[in-house]
This record gives structure tokens, sequence and C-alpha cells, in this order.
């Protein structure tokens, strides 16, 4: 049982280590998707928001980003 229990904290170990080597190695990867998830949360908020408010025009809208 004791060898049991001290290969599953190496395992654990070379998990994390793993896991810290891949991150970093391929950050700007991660960077992209933690982006894109912010993004989406943004969008869904705002799509959420926008149901609440009155509908406005199209031209009202231009009026603004035109």
């Amino acid at each position: 049982m004791a060898t049991a229990a001290l290969d599953e904290k190496k395992l654990k170990k070379l998990v994390k280590s793993a896991l810290a080597e891949a991150l970093e190695e391929q950050r700007t990867l991660v960077q992209d998707i933690v982006e894109d998830a912010i993004e989406d949360i943004a969008l869904s908020r705002a799509i959420e928001q926008g149901l609440d408010t009155k509908p406005v025009t199209r031209d009202a809208v231009y009026r603004y980003f035109p």
C-alpha cells in the first residue's frame, strides 16, 4: 500500500510538471484560448443586456457608428 501511495504522489508531481511545461511552451495558444473565452463571455452578457432594452432602428445605430 505504501508503494501505491508513493507512486500516486510521483505521478501527480509528474503530471503537474508536464502540464506546467506544456502551458509554458504553448503560452500563445493558451493566451488565445483565454482571450476568446473572455470575448465570448462579454458578447453573451451584451446580448443578455440587449434583450432587456427597447429596440432601436438601424438608422439610430448608424448615427453613432457610421
